[in-house]
């Protein structure tokens, strides 16, 4: 049911992973069987040791949309941002379901995130982790669906509110790039694998 690689942390703060409100431990990627359209919880408590700029989705690999958001602070694969987050712990929770897209396949559920200084343009740190990776079977779910609705990150310390991606503040946000995210979740793979 298990596999490696699942939180991460560094001087600037540290990431907690739940998958359906069970917390995974530190190396470990929950493996599920799910039907299309079966809904499940994904959740990350973020620690941040310092006030910090912060950037966060939840993502997959850059193929269509596998999964769809029923609740949570963003859709899938959008970018939240937040500016001036103070030293605390901040969570993100999404509803997800599979669309059907990959049927009879596999497709892992990305965290990806990134964290700035404040004021400053080039990331402290910056990575990508799988919680989740999902065997969809060609089964439909029958099962209650939750409607869909935006929530709010939870637990925040401060009142700040994320910036929409396509909001003016943050058009100067600097790129998520594809070649520094591999970089990244190459070097948060060695890094658990000597421990």
């Amino acid at each position: 049911m298990l596999t490696n690689i699942v939180s991460a942390g560094s001087q600037y703060g540290t990431i907690d992973v739940y998958y359906n409100d069970q917390l995974l431990p530190g190396k470990e990627v929950v493996k599920p069987t799910l039907k299309i359209g079966e809904p499940f919880k994904v959740k990350i408590d973020l620690t941040l040791n310092q006030t910090s700029i912060l950037f966060v989705k939840i993502c997959s690999l850059r193929v269509g949309t596998p999964y769809e958001v029923i609740t949570g602070p963003s859709e899938f694969d959008k970018k939240l941002y937040f500016e001036s987050l103070y030293p605390g712990t901040y969570t993100y929770e999404w509803t997800l379901k599979p669309t059907g897209e990959w049927e009879s396949g596999t497709m892992p559920v990305n965290i990806w995130y990134q964290i700035h200084n404040v004021g400053e343009d080039e990331p402290l740190v910056q990575g990508e982790f799988t919680v989740a990776y999902p065997y969809i079977s060609n089964e439909y779910y029958q099962g209650e669906t939750p409607t869909f609705k935006q929530s709010e990150p939870k637990d925040q310390p401060t009142s700040k509110k994320p910036v929409s991606e396509n909001s003016p503040s943050s058009a100067s946000a600097p790129a998520f790039k594809l070649v520094t995210a591999i970089s990244a979740l190459v070097f948060v793979f060695l890094r658990f694998s000597r421990q």
